[in-house]
């Protein structure tokens, strides 16, 4: 959110969540109508929802919605604790086993629309210059793959483990990695990555789409194995 469009939608979020909790648990409008209403695309959107989240302003439940206040205590306790024992490395199999599947279903059903929006985002991450500029793209547009499915159940599973990725613990391992590269080259490699999923989706091509988002997580694992973080060196 360091740009200054996001915290002038941050900042506009914040003046619709105060005049709609007049009672804890009001559900906010979808993405789709907060995006047109603050003029922003959607991924911008998202940065300040998890702001927001983060903050305890919001809870979002997937499947049901974004809603004003702190979330509900107990709700849920269980993934909490499975975020805070997750290891990179079980996150990385985790992504392997599920993300490729995601493509080659995205492979199958996207629209001439949505694989130009995915394309325009892998396009869009050649130009990140920051690490946070990098991931925020990163994150639209693997979570993009996920919506073109129309599957709840996928886009939740892909949202948690983005969940995962934002754990501090993860971030400091991450960290290391990011430097390791550099910006130039995690860009570039994972530009070059994204752009080759985004083909094999505009191509209808599942088996590609597949074996090019296994490769681009297989780079990520080997990347932060060669940084030499605990528990990726199995």
């Amino acid at each position: 959110m360091a740009s200054k469009r996001g915290q002038a939608v941050l900042s506009d979020l914040r003046g619709l969540v105060a005049d709609l909790a007049t009672e804890v648990g009001t559900r906010l409008p979808p993405e789709r109508t907060l995006a047109r209403q603050f003029g922003c695309c959607r991924e911008t959107l998202r940065g300040a929802l998890q702001v927001l989240e983060r903050e305890g302003e919001i809870w979002r439940h997937v499947g049901q919605g974004t809603f004003c206040g702190p979330r509900p205590l107990g709700h849920p306790i269980r993934e909490q604790i499975l975020v805070q024992g997750a290891s990179p490395m079980q996150l990385m199999q985790a992504r392997q086993t599920i993300e490729p599947s995601v493509a080659a279903e995205a492979a199958r059903l996207a629209t001439a629309e949505q694989a130009a929006y995915l394309a325009d985002l892998a396009r869009r991450g050649r130009s990140a210059r920051t690490r946070p500029e990098s991931e925020q793209l990163d994150a639209a547009f693997h979570r993009g793959i996920a919506e073109v499915t129309g599957n709840p159940i996928l886009l939740g599973l892909l949202d948690y483990l983005a969940g995962v990725r934002r754990h501090a613990a993860w971030q400091r391992e991450w960290e290391l990695t990011y430097r390791r590269l550099g910006v130039t080259e995690f860009t570039e490699r994972h530009s070059a990555q994204h752009e080759a999923i985004a083909a094999a989706i505009s191509g209808r091509d599942p088996e590609h789409a597949a074996a090019a988002m296994l490769r681009h997580l297989e780079t990520i694992s080997d990347a932060m194995r060669g940084a030499g973080l605990p528990g990726l060196g199995q």
